[in-house]
This record gives structure tokens, C-alpha cells and sequence, in this order.
């Protein structure tokens, strides 16, 4: 028997109605509720009557793009997860996805058990018996996980839940460089399928700009070219 949540919903979008009732029927399996629209506009509307807690979104959609839906959804500062599922999966593809503000890259043919677990990855909340987590204060800088909330001097920055792991990665390792690969499993879990390599660089790129922070002249995140990147410290900064 086929269990549906109560709560938000996960939002399909894709014209291809086949593909849709292929991840509907998966989805549904694992207790989410699912509802669906089949081109850009759709999406949108649906999105504003019955905002989704992740949206599985086709980048070629009729009306309007994948990619435009998904910019005029960051643009609102929305951080739902959105996993971008495309036939058009070369690595510019999905590094234009990512850039973009896709949480997730899945490229066409897929598998729906895979696509499954990264959503299940997306959605994981920590456990309600977890301890809460005293903020990250870093000089100006302060990053609480539990209200998912950052601010710099005082400022509200808003981030998506990968940029906000990665930057709290970063601040708790307190200076000490971490390879790409560290800053994966922190962000990703070793659940991940498949991830590129430059998705790091990505995402990185992004929040240095969120945090208008000067890869030349870093406050927040330096690259240690080769190696990976670490947080700076407010003193470094300040000698810098």
C-alpha cells in the first residue's frame, strides 16, 4: 500500500507525463504526497498555491525554462531544495544547474531509486532528540544552523542549505585547509551516487559572492590552490 505524507508536497515538474507518473509512483512509495505540473508557468503558479518542500525540475520545459523557473525561485531568496532532472547532462550542463542554484544535478536516462535517495539526502532533517547547536560567530560573521540563518555585521545573507553547510564546514574546521572530497561528505553524506568534482567550486563561487567576499583579498574563504579551501579568521583578516 502506497503511504502519503501530510506534509508539504515534492513538485514534479516535466513535460514528458510518462516520466512524471514514473517518479510520482517511486516518490508516493516512500510516503510524500506529489503533485505536478508540465511546463515553466505551471510550475510557478503551483509553487506560490502549494509552496513544495522540493521541487524535481526538468531543465527543457515548454512556456517557460527549468532554468528560468529555478532563478525566479533564488531570486525570492526561496532556499527550497530543487533537483534539477535533465536530458541535457553534459558536466557545462550541470555546472550551469548548480550555478544557477539547483541543490542537485541528475542527468536523463535516470534511476528513480537514485533519484529516491538524493531527494530522501535533500529532505533529511537532524533528529528532533538532537541537541541544539549554538550559532558559529566568526568576527562579523554568524552562522546559525538550527534557524538556518547567516549574517554578516548584522545583515541577513541568505543562503541555500548546501552553501550553509559548506561555510559551517569551513568555520568549525577553524582555519585547517579541507579537500573537496571533505567538503562533500559534510555536505552530501556518503549516500551521494555521483558527484562532480567542480561542484565544490561551485558552490564555493556562490558564496563568496552571497557573502560579498573578494577571492583575491578573501574575509571569509581562502583557496588553497591544489589542496581545497578554509575558513580565514577575523584576525587574519584584519592583518591582511
Amino acid at each position: 500500500m502506497i503511504g502519503v505524507s501530510t506534509g508539504r508536497p515534492i513538485l514534479v515538474v516535466d513535460d514528458d507525463a510518462k516520466i512524471v507518473r514514473l517518479v510520482q509512483t517511486y516518490l508516493e512509495r516512500e510516503g510524500h504526497r506529489v503533485t505536478a505540473a508540465h511546463d515553466g508557468r505551471s510550475a510557478l503558479a503551483s509553487m506560490a498555491l502549494d509552496p513544495p518542500a522540493l521541487v524535481v525540475l526538468d531543465v527543457m520545459l515548454p512556456e517557460v525554462d527549468g532554468l528560468t523557473v529555478l532563478r525566479a525561485l533564488r531570486r525570492n531568496d526561496d532556499h527550497t531544495p530543487v533537483i534539477v532532472l535533465s536530458a541535457r547532462g553534459t558536466a557545462r550542463d550541470r555546472v550551469e544547474g548548480l550555478t544557477e542554484g539547483a541543490d542537485d544535478y541528475v542527468p536523463k536516462p535516470f534511476s528513480p531509486a537514485e533519484l529516491v535517495l538524493r531527494v530522501r539526502r535533500l529532505l533529511r532533517a537532524p533528529a528532533p532528540t538532537a541537541l541544539p547547536r549554538e550559532p558559529i560567530r566568526r568576527g562579523v560573521l554568524v552562522v546559525d544552523r538550527d534557524r538556518h540563518e547567516v549574517t554578516v555585521d548584522g545583515a541577513p545573507v541568505p543562503l541555500t542549505r548546501i552553501e550553509l553547510e559548506l561555510l559551517a564546514a569551513l568555520l568549525e574546521a577553524d582555519g585547517r585547509v579541507l579537500s573537496r572530497d571533505q567538503l562533500l561528505d559534510a555536505v552530501h553524506g556518503r549516500d551521494e551516487a555521483f558527484v562532480l568534482d567542480r561542484t565544490v567550486d561551485v558552490h564555493v563561487k556562490r558564496l563568496r559572492q552571497k557573502l560579498g567576499d573578494d577571492p583575491a583579498n578573501p574575509r571569509f574563504v581562502a583557496t588553497v590552490r591544489g589542496v581545497g579551501y578554509r575558513s580565514v579568521a577575523p584576525a587574519e583578516e584584519a592583518a591582511g
